[in-house]
């Protein structure tokens, strides 16, 4: 499957697949190395940190801030206010009130939770559990952005306006409260039934408006829809879902955060940026040849952002081009800044400078980059444990990346064959999606009706967009593989 989809998994209740998951989850992370579990030290300097914290003098309780997270949801970075500009401002527009956790509260330079935080870089999901980047007594509770608890917060505000586009910003530390936490389900129900309340509504129009700017900037996303993971009992069961309106604004807020924040670094020249580089022109072209074998017309003049936004995942040959429109979003890293800006600064897929700021419990980056852009707003210097470490910060979080990559691949394949074991040598419709370079008659097929995305092969030629007849060959728990091969006489089937 894509590495990019995003992947989430539920557990009603115990039972052999739940028991045969948890088994397969430790087997992954003794061959990773990692393990939800801190060392002695860690935790108890966690503790130690959750009792005392560091709390700022700014008290903006008063503002009614919600959360807008996935069901189950502890570790909330985020809490969110919107309001209407006051009349008479000669912009019009919003003001956005945006509080991100605040990790400076709990974590001291050197202390063995910065340490250990360096050591892991982000947090990792995979099934009903995960391996987080702080303790829980952090993470999911002194630190977290919780309802009704008043808790140490980077207040991010900036004004957008009538057009959606940001016109100034100012972070600084506050103590904030939340007064709703929201799942992203509840949040769409109350806008489509008419009962949500007004920062809801302002999300929609905020959102509706950075979606506009994102296209005449030229930034590009791909539809791919979200791959969930249901365990109930005996049985394990995969469903694929596409992202709710409110999770697209949702994220816009975050987006138009983290360009807000690169904006103040790299006009300071000091910082830590999300890059990705433009697309090889011969990976454009390549894709320009496969629209043309799917049959999708793709004129010349039109940019690759365009024709993905045109497209409709929906459609077979549509979902083929979107999973072969990938390859245009690789190479994604970071890069620190001090004293210059580097020669590639910019976040290619956002047509834009990018930082991450807005995740700190969930990644370790951003508690120095929203560290820099508070030093930054107060017109102060940016902190030395901060400078010292930023160098080395990019080549940690790629580690990291990767590694979580791999995690999360490594426990979807695991479900993807513990759904399709019993089903082996059955047959199901699917699309092929992806077809090798290399080998033509091998690639990757889209089987819808058990949500999976896996190996295929053929005698020949390997149809790309085209829906198909496959067979199930491998499905195998212990290694993680599932396999098709294609049915090519329909007399079979």
């Amino acid at each position: 499957m894509p590495s990019n989809r995003v992947v989430r998994v539920r557990t009603r209740q115990d039972g052999v697949a739940a028991a045969r998951l948890r088994e397969g989850i430790e087997a992954i992370r003794e061959e990773l190395g990692v393990t939800p579990d801190f060392p002695p030290e860690v935790e108890e300097a966690a503790a130690r940190a959750a009792a005392a914290p560091r709390l700022p003098e700014l008290d903006r309780t008063d503002l009614p801030f919600v959360t807008i997270d996935p069901e189950g949801s502890m570790d909330l970075d985020q809490a969110l206010h919107i309001e209407r500009a006051p009349e008479g401002d000669a912009d019009g527009g919003y003001v956005v009130h945006y509080a991100i956790a605040d990790l400076h509260a709990f974590i001291s330079p050197g202390d063995p939770v910065d340490e250990e935080s360096h050591r892991r870089g982000e947090t990792l999901y995979g099934a009903d559990s995960k391996i987080p980047l702080h303790p829980k007594v952090i993470s999911e509770d002194a630190g977290s952005l919780l309802p009704d608890q008043v808790r140490p917060a980077l207040l991010w505000t900036i004004r957008v306006d009538a057009q959606g586009e940001g016109t100034a910003v100012h972070v600084e530390r506050a103590l904030v409260r939340s007064r709703r936490r929201l799942t992203y389900v509840e949040a769409q129900a109350a806008v489509d039934d008419g009962t949500a309340e007004e920062v809801l509504v302002l999300l929609g129009e905020v959102g509706r408006l950075r979606m506009a700017r994102e296209a005449a900037r030229g930034g590009v996303s791909l539809p791919l829809p979200e791959q969930e993971i249901d365990i109930e009992g005996d049985h394990w069961r995969l469903e694929l879902r596409r992202q709710l309106p409110v999770e697209e604004w949702n994220a816009q807020i975050s987006l138009l955060t983290g360009f807000a924040a690169a904006s103040l670094m790299v006009y300071a020249r000091v910082g830590l940026l999300r890059t990705l580089p433009p697309p090889d022109p011969r990976d454009v072209q390549r894709l320009h040849r496969t629209a043309r074998a799917l049959g999708i017309e793709w004129p010349a003049e039109q940019l690759y952002p365009d024709f993905i936004r045109s497209l409709d995942p929906e459609l077979p040959h549509h979902a083929a081009m979107v999973v072969a429109s990938t390859r245009l979003l690789r190479g994604s890293g970071y890069v620190a800044l001090d004293g210059e800006v580097p020669e590639q600064p910019l976040h290619a897929a956002l047509a834009s400078e990018y930082a991450h700021v807005t995740a700190p419990l969930r990644r370790l980056g951003d508690r120095y980059a929203g560290e820099v852009c508070l030093a930054l707003c107060a017109g102060t210097e940016v902190p030395d444990w901060v400078r010292e470490r930023l160098p080395g910060l990019p080549a940690t979080l790629q580690g990291s990346g990767q590694r979580g990559n791999r995690y999360q691949r490594a426990v979807v394949d695991l479900v993807e064959a513990g759904v399709l074991a019993p089903r082996v040598g059955e047959v199901f419709a699917g699309v092929v999606v992806d077809v090798d370079e290399d080998d033509p008659r091998a690639g990757d097929v889209a089987v819808e009706a058990v949500a999976v995305e896996a190996r295929v092969t053929a005698t020949e030629d390997l149809p790309l967009g085209t829906d198909v007849r496959v067979r199930l060959v491998t499905a195998d728990v212990e290694s993680r593989r599932v396999a098709f091969e294609l049915v090519e006489d329909a007399a079979q089937a």
